[in-house]
């Protein structure tokens, strides 16, 4: 069967191809999908052709299941991209250069500034906030001519494919730094903070007199606030650079006067940034894909409608599932997101008898959670109660393992796997702050319906729900200052395409 969107937009298509045909193969393994213009198959040109299908088939499927974006890349972005995989190719793992570059990093100091920069990212906290910063630091390798490399910890490997061609993104196993976590912390003397308060690092030092690298710590409390125009004069100077982070600060390059009008050529559309560099960066493992198509094709393929309802109740705001659940039915109800429950629908016959409707429609709701409450509850509803329409409804939840395991490959597997699935909906309930929500909406193209927090778990959030109005993820933790600023000054009204989030009110986000 053709997948829902193999033909974009054209669901009663569909619907006749899935009517007529009793088997129901992968949209990669039909002859319809080779049809496919190549700028809809490479999304507009963001992705290189330059790849095997075959060894990374989400690359170019994944848009099969989904509708067409909204959003176009620009020619300059596409232009840019080509010129990074060039860059990467000549500077990545298993060059001349790389090596070169190693063996001044080697000897403990700063090399005069080479034809090779790099900027490493090392993982922290879990697997929506790594993509969002993994995201943030290729966009930081763009603005600043900088090769991006990836430290990937056992439970990283093998969740994604190689976003570039002909190269790696993978420091390598005998990479000359192996303790990560020991190295880098808010304390380490490479910090580009630490270094700057004690003097050993300012505009004048010179390129040879510099440490062999630089580590930028920008988790969540931003400790290193490098996002004025003459920390990055300073940071320039480096040949090694290490970011830790597990925010979206891609947002705070866009305060930035020195990359202002770069930019503005790569994002016209400002709230399409993630959406690009997810689309481009991001393409499941060959093992996450197989989840991904396998109970796509088993659960959602023969769907009229998909309705994804992704529900993450955090730690330090433990709201009870009756609270939670109410919630979700106020959303619901407020904005028409479910299937209304009604009476049975009936029609009369010739003869003058009752008898029930056809259905003409079948709506299939995908849960994502930890916990197996709210599939259960909303399964039990519709299977107790004919819907208003007389509609089918199919209620799904791929897994729940009631706890988060970021350290577990197999868990990060089937999280990455229920992202995409989720990215797959024609409309997403996202839970406030979530960023496995963040992720979900921005690969998706879609404006998401946001459950907001309560004032406290037992408190009742006013509204249940809100449209967020932008694609974008949020900020949501902030620098301590800004350049250019007054102190005290509120970073979401310095600029029109910077705004506070719907869910943290402190956070903020990019609007187009």
């Amino acid at each position: 069967m053709l997948s829902r969107f193999l033909v974009h937009n054209s669901v009663q298509l569909h619907r006749a191809a899935a009517a007529a045909s009793p088997s129901h193969g992968a949209p990669e393994d039909t002859p319809e999908s080779s049809t496919r213009h190549d700028d809809d198959r490479l999304l507009g040109g963001l992705l290189s052709q330059a790849f095997d299908e075959h060894s990374c088939r989400s690359r170019y499927t994944s848009s099969l299941y989904r509708r067409r974006s909204p959003f176009r890349p620009s020619t300059y972005l596409v232009e840019r991209l080509r010129r990074y995989e060039a860059r990467h190719k000549r500077c990545g793992p298993g060059s001349a250069l790389f090596q070169e570059a190693v063996e001044h990093l080697r000897s403990g100091r700063n090399a005069a500034r080479s034809e090779c920069q790099y900027v490493v990212w090392t993982p922290f906290n879990g697997l929506g906030n790594r993509m969002l910063a993994l995201a943030s630091t290729f966009l930081y390798a763009l603005l600043t001519d900088r090769v991006l490399l990836v430290h990937a910890p056992p439970e990283f490997d093998g969740l994604f494919c190689e976003p570039f061609p002909g190269s790696s993104w993978t420091l390598p196993a005998d990479f000359l730094i192996t303790d990560f976590d020991g190295v880098f912390t808010m304390w380490s003397p490479t910090s580009y903070k630490n270094m700057r308060q004690a003097g050993t690092i300012s505009n004048a030092t010179a390129e040879q007199s510099l440490p062999a690298y630089v580590f930028l710590d920008l988790i969540q409390s931003f400790t290193d606030a490098a996002f004025c125009d003459d920390d990055q004069q300073v940071l320039a100077k480096f040949n090694w650079m290490v970011i830790k982070s597990d925010v979206y600060f891609a947002a705070m390059l866009f305060l930035m006067p020195a990359y202002e009008r770069e930019l503005t050529q790569l994002f016209p559309e400002k709230e399409a940034v993630f959406h690009h560099l997810a689309r481009y960066l991001f393409h499941p493992s060959n093992d996450v894909w197989g989840i991904v198509h396998r109970f796509y094709e088993a659960y959602l393929a023969r769907a009229d409608e998909l309705v994804g309802l992704q529900v993450r109740v955090f730690p330090e705001m433990p709201i009870p599932f009756d609270n939670m659940y109410e919630q979700i039915i106020r959303c619901s109800e407020q904005e028409g997101l479910l299937p209304k429950l009604g009476q049975t629908v009936v029609v009369t016959a010739a003869n003058g008898s009752s008898v029930v409707a056809p259905s003409t429609k079948l709506t299939s709701i995908l849960v994502t959670s930890l916990f197996p409450d709210y599939y259960d509850r909303i399964r039990g509803v519709y299977h107790a109660r004919p819907t208003e329409t007389g509609e089918y409804v199919a209620v799904h939840q791929p897994s729940h393992e009631r706890e988060q395991r970021t350290e577990a490959r197999g868990h990060n597997q089937r999280a990455l796997a229920e992202i995409y699935l989720l990215s797959f909906c024609d409309r997403v309930v996202t839970s406030a702050v979530s960023t496995f929500g963040y992720i979900a909406h921005g690969l998706a193209g879609v404006r998401p319906w946001v459950l907001l927090r309560p004032p406290s778990p037992v408190a009742r959030a006013e509204p249940a729900c809100v449209r967020s109005e932008t694609v974008e993820p949020c900020l949501q933790a902030l620098p301590r200052r800004m350049c250019g600023a007054a102190e005290g000054s509120d970073i979401g009204a310095l600029v029109p395409h910077i705004r506070h989030c719907e869910d943290v009110q402190k956070g903020v986000k990019l609007f187009s």
